[in-house]
């Protein structure tokens, strides 16, 4: 009966210590914002401001560097039937291995060499179109035999092993779902390379914050990871599967 008595008491005063916390609290916060300069809040804020424009705007930019291809290409004018005719492939992604193609240990060429290049443009002094990146391609390397230093958008460091066997030939994916529209671009992107990794910006995340939009905004070993586990193909996550 003693401690019944006592309840009403203790709750009385705990309840008043919680009120009188919140008033603190309120009161406190009201002078933040009407003295904010004699609170510090003004500085608090231009400081997060400043800090927030380095680390996601000028580190960034100063974190890649900034890279144009060597010759200006368009996907869109070589996967399209009604203008190229030599492009053999009723579907795009059939247009698009005609030049990135298998070999016949099944391995994936990449990007194709001069001599594919050459099966259509073999005359230096002809060129199929009316651009000047055509003519400065058949000119400086063409007509000197030269292969075109060409920047990899998702060359992977050399401990990771990727093929495309699995996921194009056997998995039947279509190339979009990693490289989204790329076949139908008009010229290349800029190739921008992490100064620190030295990986381009297409394997580290467009993104600084690490948020992705699209499936090709980022390849990490996360991300294959996501991918397999929603394909149901959990087995393939294991780190020698892919860290030779």
């Amino acid at each position: 009966m003693e401690n019944q008595d006592h309840f009403p008491d203790k709750f009385t005063e705990k309840s008043a210590s919680v009120k009188h916390f919140f008033y603190m609290l309120i009161s406190y916060l009201r002078n933040l914002i009407s003295n904010p300069m004699r609170s510090g809040l003004a500085y608090f804020v231009v400081g997060l401001i400043a800090a927030l424009l380095v680390g996601w705007v000028l580190f960034p930019m100063a974190l890649y560097s900034r890279n144009h291809q060597p010759v200006d290409f368009s996907h869109a004018i070589h996967t399209d039937p009604d203008i190229i005719d030599g492009i053999e492939g009723d579907t795009e992604a059939e247009r698009c291995s005609y030049c990135h193609t298998f070999r016949d240990d099944g391995s994936f060429t990449g990007i194709p060499n001069l001599s594919k290049c050459m099966e259509c443009h073999d005359d230096p002094e002809s060129p199929l179109g009316e651009t000047a990146e055509e003519r400065d391609f058949l000119e400086e390397y063409v007509a000197n035999l030269k292969e075109v230093p060409w920047y990899r958008y998702y060359e992977q460091p050399d401990c990771v092993y990727f093929s495309h066997i699995p996921h194009v030939k056997n998995g039947e994916i279509d190339c979009s779902a990693c490289h989204g529209g790329h076949g139908s671009t008009d010229s290349l992107p800029v190739y921008e390379k992490n100064r620190i990794s030295g990986y381009s910006i297409n394997i580290w995340g467009k993104n600084i914050s690490g948020r992705k939009t699209n499936t090709w905004d980022r390849m990490k070993m996360d991300d294959c990871a996501g991918c397999h586990t929603i394909n149901s193909h959990e087995e393939n996550n294991g780190c020698f599967v892919c860290h030779k």
